[in-house]
């Protein structure tokens, strides 16, 4: 049975399919005439980028140099994916610690194309033996504008297993923004070689040696000091890169550690107003619901004037609620409870690091 994923949430392949070896992933899409989308796999080590350029498999090196990842081109859809990779995981080097799936527009920025303009796509990881499909994550498209390549989900190392992940993070800037993050130097510009000078005619004349006039001396005056200026300050992160809470906040350019509930923590790029909402606020982070998908509201918070609404007027705790009663010895007994299982699911956490499937972990407006 496939496990639905919505934007941060994971599942364990190797629990959902017991003696999993090999992985197919299925990216898919629908777009406009003249669109031309690109399907690509980065294979990174503990430092979370590659390791060599060939460890980048895109459709100008469509197999990684151990031969566990392999691309296997364009052509015909096939049960609703436009491009396939396949993985084989007892091939995956030991150093490779997540292998991160991508989509790109070709010359996006320069044929004014986005994201905005392409619909239902998501990605799927199935168990190449037997076809079934494991996970499935369908991009929202809603929330998507301007940007010209798109990380769509990972599959990450857990231990002995293997766990996938709906990412959905967009670049503004191709693939040119990914190279910068995740160490890829084929995909950098570089300097064009100077034009070889025009070589003289075989029978041109020599010209005669004129010797040169020497310089008339100037007088020059001594200038005053150049003023002090403090140099402007550095922006943090990748100014191409959107914001992971929400791309229509703008650039992310911000790099904060993103604690999911019951996840491993690991740095993002966020705008600044998420960016601090991220640092200023205890844990656990949740988002509004998203259409497709039951929502169910948190156990243990109070949902009014607790986490469960880290936007609203906080300045009435503890007084009457809308012409309701006050907190008696029955809500109190009921907020020990609430703390004996909020601890239980503390210590869960520690000890299994995240659960099987984690919806719903991160910020938004």
């Amino acid at each position: 049975m496939s496990t639905p994923l919505t934007k941060g949430g994971n599942v364990s392949l190797s629990r959902e399919a017991p003696g999993l070896t090999a992985v197919t992933v299925g990216l898919g899409w629908q777009a406009n005439t003249g669109y031309d989308l690109d399907a690509s796999a980065l294979l990174c080590d503990a430092s979370g980028t590659v390791p060599s350029d060939d460890c980048f498999v895109f459709f100008n090196n469509l197999t990684s140099p151990d031969g566990s990842v392999r691309h296997t081109g364009g052509g015909s859809p096939v049960d609703g994916d436009d491009q396939r990779i396949q993985v084989d995981l007892s091939r995956v080097p030991d150093r490779v610690t997540k292998i991160v799936f991508l989509v790109s527009l070709y010359e996006g920025a320069a044929r004014g194309q986005g994201f905005g303009e392409v619909h239902r796509a998501h990605i799927r990881a199935l168990d190449q033996e037997s076809g079934a499909e494991l996970a499935r994550y369908d991009l929202a498209s809603a929330v998507l504008s301007n940007e010209t390549a798109l990380v769509f989900g990972e599959l990450y190392r857990h231990g002995a297993a293997w766990k996938f992940r709906a990412v959905g993070q967009g670049y503004a800037s191709g693939l040119a923004g990914i190279a910068a993050d995740y160490g890829v130097d084929v995909l950098r510009e570089s300097a064009p070689p100077p034009a070889p000078s025009a070589p003289l005619p075989v029978d041109a004349p020599v010209p005669a040696y004129v010797p040169p006039t020497p310089p008339t001396p100037t007088v020059v005056s001594p200038l005053p000091p150049l003023p002090a200026y403090a140099p402007a300050p550095h922006p943090t992160g990748s100014s191409s890169m959107t914001c992971f809470f929400d791309p229509q906040h703008g650039p992310g350019g911000t790099t904060v550690t993103w604690s999911p509930q019951w996840g491993v923590p690991r740095p993002v790029q966020a705008c600044g107003g998420c960016a601090q909402r991220v640092q200023t606020t205890p844990p656990p982070f949740y988002t509004p619901p998203q259409q497709g998908y039951p929502q169910m509201a948190p156990q243990g918070y109070p949902q009014q004037g607790g986490y469960a609404q880290p936007y609203g007027d906080h300045h009435d705790h503890g007084q009457q609620q809308g012409g309701g009663r006050r907190f008696g010895a029955g809500a109190l007994i009921g907020a020990g409870a609430a703390g004996l299982v909020g601890g239980a699911l503390l210590n869960e956490a520690f000890d299994d690091d995240e659960p099987d499937v984690i919806v719903n972990n991160y910020y938004e407006d």
